[in-house]
């Protein structure tokens, strides 16, 4: 039976994950990497790291489940998005750290830009609201502080990519410099409507075309692997930016259904068919995939705090030693003291897009304790999750489906999901295979291999492990939430 290898290259994590024919997983293997502050608002990884962590758990992967390269049909990659990388076409080698999508550096370029009147016409081209969060603004903060390098770009010296063009530049010994669609609508430099680099914008930033990479379906060829790494040479034929992977494992195919990813931030996607929605509430008009010529868009609403937060009561408070504690201290916490914490540790994402927020906790008494903080940790995604939607409901009308499906790691925490579903005041529904991200990618690879079936074969597979639903008193429910409204105002105004 032919194997499908998921390369998940995440921003704290590489997985790689072995699906079978019928993408039930059958081996992983997972390596996390440093993360880099040079200063207060700046994120970077090492571009090696992320790199020699994904073929090391690629490598590990494929010796656990006892096959060899032979036994793989297809490689598929899915990544954390807007992150940029720029290196040598000659040598490979990257030119400076990548930077990552949580950081800030460029939030002045973008006032800027906002300044200038740019805004409106890069949101009608790419869905993106003008905010350091993009590729763009970090591709031109590059090109202006390494030494040569605009220069070195137009002459064609240079290659410029998000995490999927690295790897498979990489996995393919340089000879593929490619991207998928998704991807490339997360960069802001990409005109989602036309499906081609919009070279007004990057006129504007002042970035060379040949910098970028081909833009390719979702379920295309990008070349196969160098027979080296992994003993026999393997095509690779899936690519799709993590959160739209995830709403295709998801099998959310049909307009007006809704997901949610739980992994470092929460990114929730609505899925808005052919149609492009501009929004009117500050979410992203974005391509949630591109299958055969054809364009699927989608409504985004991106938090850029969700499991990180659980990760800062481990590694800066020092609550947890690991962070499925967080559930068991949350537990026994006194709900009635209503402490409230603001996770806006790198600015505020949607709908509110305030990069120079800064995170708080309000509400505290003579009795707050560790579990008040990780109760407060824990309910903040929630609430984010619900300024998300309704503003996708605003957007969207009566067309969305009432339901919400959840993935990702926080959503293993029953207690996180049960107050999920009672703040939004609907279900919530995991499904039994909750690797959705690893699976939509495979699934991706798959369907180009001919191994598995198109979307509607796909989405019969999809199995409900537990829908939560709302228990919480409609009255308790609306105090919460003015609650958390009045604490996020206080936050934009410190």
């Amino acid at each position: 039976m032919p194997h499908i290898l998921a390369l998940d290259q995440g921003t704290t994590s590489s997985r790689a994950i072995l699906f079978d024919a019928d993408l039930a997983p059958v081996a992983r293997a997972q390596q996390e990497f440093p993360q880099h502050f040079p200063t207060p608002g700046w994120v970077e990884h090492d571009p090696m790291d992320l790199w020699s962590t994904t073929a090391a758990t690629a490598r590990a992967a494929i010796e656990r489940a006892g096959i060899t390269a032979r036994d793989i049909a297809a490689i598929g990659i899915t990544n954390q998005r807007e992150t940029t990388l720029l290196w040598d076409r000659a040598t490979g080698k990257p030119l400076h750290n990548a930077i990552v999508w949580q950081d800030r550096r460029t939030a002045d370029t973008c006032d800027a830009l906002r300044s200038a009147g740019h805004g409106p016409m890069i949101a009608a081209r790419t869905g993106l609201l003008l905010d350091p969060y993009f590729s763009g603004t970090k591709l031109a903060w590059l090109l202006d502080h390494i030494p040569g390098a605009r220069d070195r770009a137009a002459r064609g010296e240079l290659a410029f990519g998000t995490v999927d063009s690295w790897l498979i530049w990489n996995l393919t010994g340089g000879a593929v410099h490619a991207t998928d669609a998704t991807n490339a609508a997360r960069t802001m430099l990409y005109d989602i409507a036309k499906g081609e680099w919009d070279a007004e914008i990057c006129a504007l930033l002042r970035i060379p075309l040949p910098l970028l990479p081909q833009v390719k379906d979702c379920a295309d060829s990008f070349g196969t692997t160098r027979p080296d790494l992994f003993g026999h040479p393997i095509p690779i034929l899936g690519v799709a930016g993590d959160q739209q992977a995830a709403t295709m494992g998801q099998a959310c195919f049909r307009p007006g259904m809704m997901k949610s990813t739980y992994g470092t931030g929460c990114f929730a996607l609505l899925n808005t068919g052919a149609q492009m929605v501009a929004s009117r509430n500050r979410l992203l008009t974005t391509i949630a995939y591109r299958l055969d010529g054809q364009t699927t868009y989608a409504l985004e609403g991106s938090i850029f705090i969700a499991g990180a937060v659980v990760q800062w009561l481990r590694d800066g408070l020092r609550l947890i030693r690991d962070a499925a504690e967080a559930q068991g201290l949350a537990e026994r916490a006194d709900p009635a003291q209503g402490v409230v914490l603001v996770p806006a540790f790198t600015g505020l994402g949607a709908p509110y897009w305030r990069p120079d927020c800064r995170g708080a906790i309000y509400g505290l008494t003579r009795n707050s304790g560790p579990a008040e903080l990780a109760r407060a940790a824990l309910e903040s995604v929630g609430y984010q999750t619900r300024d998300l939607l309704e503003a996708m409901q605003a957007d969207w009308g009566t067309h969305a489906q009432g339901i919400l499906r959840v993935d990702g790691g926080m959503s293993a925490s029953d207690w996180t999901m049960q107050f999920l579903a009672d703040i939004i005041g609907a279900p919530v529904d995991r499904p039994t295979i909750t690797e959705t991200t690893a699976r939509g990618a495979a699934w991706l690879a798959g369907y180009r291999a001919g191994v598995c079936g198109g979307p509607e074969d796909f989405a019969q597979h999809w199995a409900l492990d537990r829908r939560f639903t709302p228990t919480m008193p409609a009255g308790t429910r609306a105090a919460a939430y003015a609650r958390w409204q009045r604490a996020v105002a206080a936050t934009m105004t410190f």
